[in-house]
């Protein structure tokens, strides 16, 4: 059984196809921080309290924000306010709903943006005419105490008509803290990050984000059966499909990564999606398998999972002395010089000196 080494493909598809670039970055970061500045403006207008803490989370904060063709970002930022700051002018607790409209009246009070901000079932949403759009999740602090009687809080989150007990940046320290564990050892810490990156981007194509599941989803399906391969993020994230079909056959509950609940359930609509995607690439990607199987034909496979011509159009040849010239099985020759020989899958190696990618 022959393997292709398509890590240097894969390398440069995370790179141009799937990180986001500086400049979308710095957009987001600047579309973000005047949401934060509307908010604090609105509130004073209205001579409401302003929120204790503002934070970004979510995919924005674990810098797993994948490249989309129609600008269909989100950035979640959360408002987090003290409970005694969410009352109305008599002086009554709001209600989840009434903390959202308050959230919603301070982004909107100016009216100089052409849309509106909207309140949604768990958080504020104004979007962008660019496509971006922040979503201001609302939390109140609730302080109580241990059974020792020391003071401790937790957050609760404005969800529908209820306040659910929820901290996302719990979720983010979560993830955090296991790159960092993996990057303490041995291991490509960075790689983990990477193939959840490649999996989200593989299941946000076009025709198909807005029926599959979500990202947190997808990461902890990531997190929860990756496989390391050193120097080959492509044989990696293959291996990590294969753990999560394999769990994902037997059930789609999904647990959530710090809360004692599901993200998803058993028969959830969206993640049986994402597993009848997932399994389809799998069985396009079986032809690396094959004795006979070609880069050619290795790079068309990558192809057709990612919906791209992107790794077809990848120079076949890297030389030491940066020669060209084709060679037989398509890969340069062989040379000692290339950076994606064929090889045994017990010897498969880069052979450009590896190195590490975020």
């Amino acid at each position: 059984m022959a393997d292709i080494d398509c890590n240097s493909e894969m390398t440069n598809f995370h790179r141009d196809n799937v990180t986001l670039s500086k400049n979308q970055q710095d957009e987001m970061r600047t579309r973000r921080n005047a949401g934060r500045t509307r908010l604090e403006n609105g509130l004073i207008e209205a001579e409401k309290p302003q929120p204790k803490e503002v934070e970004s989370q979510g995919s924005y904060m674990m810098r797993t924000m994948v490249q989309d063709d129609a600008n269909d970002y989100d950035i979640d930022d959360g408002a987090y306010f003290a409970t005694d700051d969410l009352k109305d002018e008599a002086g009554a607790a709001l209600t989840p709903k009434a903390a959202r409209q308050r959230v919603c009246d301070a982004l909107s009070w100016d009216g100089r943006l052409k849309r509106e901000a909207t309140v949604k079932r768990n958080c504020v949403r104004q979007v962008y005419a660019a496509g971006y759009h922040i979503d201001i999740p609302v939390y109140r602090i609730v302080k109580t105490k241990d059974e020792n009687d020391d003071p401790v809080e937790h957050y609760e989150l404005a969800s529908g008509d209820e306040w659910t007990r929820s901290d996302a940046r719990a979720v983010t320290r979560w993830f955090k803290s296991l790159v960092g564990e993996l990057n303490a050892g041995e291991s490509d810490g960075s790689q983990m990050r990477r193939v959840t990156k490649l999996t989200k981007k593989f299941a946000r194509r076009a025709g198909w984000k807005a029926k599959t599941t979500s990202g947190i989803c997808i990461t902890k399906l990531v997190v929860d059966d990756f496989q390391y391969s050193a120097h080959r993020d492509d044989k990696a994230l293959r291996e990590t499909w294969k753990a999560i079909d394999k769990k994902l056959q037997k059930s789609t509950e999904i647990d959530h990564p710090v809360l004692a609940n599901k993200l998803a359930q058993a028969g959830d609509a969206a993640v049986t999606f994402f597993r009848t995607c997932l399994s389809g690439a799998l069985k396009t990607l079986e032809v690396l398998d094959t004795s006979d199987c070609s880069r050619k034909q290795a790079r068309e496979a990558w192809d057709d999972v990612f919906d791209t011509d992107f790794f077809s159009k990848q120079p076949d040849k890297k030389d030491d002395d940066g020669g060209g010239g084709g060679g037989k099985n398509g890969n340069g020759g062989g040379n000692k010089g290339s950076a994606m020989a064929v090889t045994s899958v017990e010897t498969a190696r880069r052979n450009d000196g590896g190195g590490r990618f975020g």
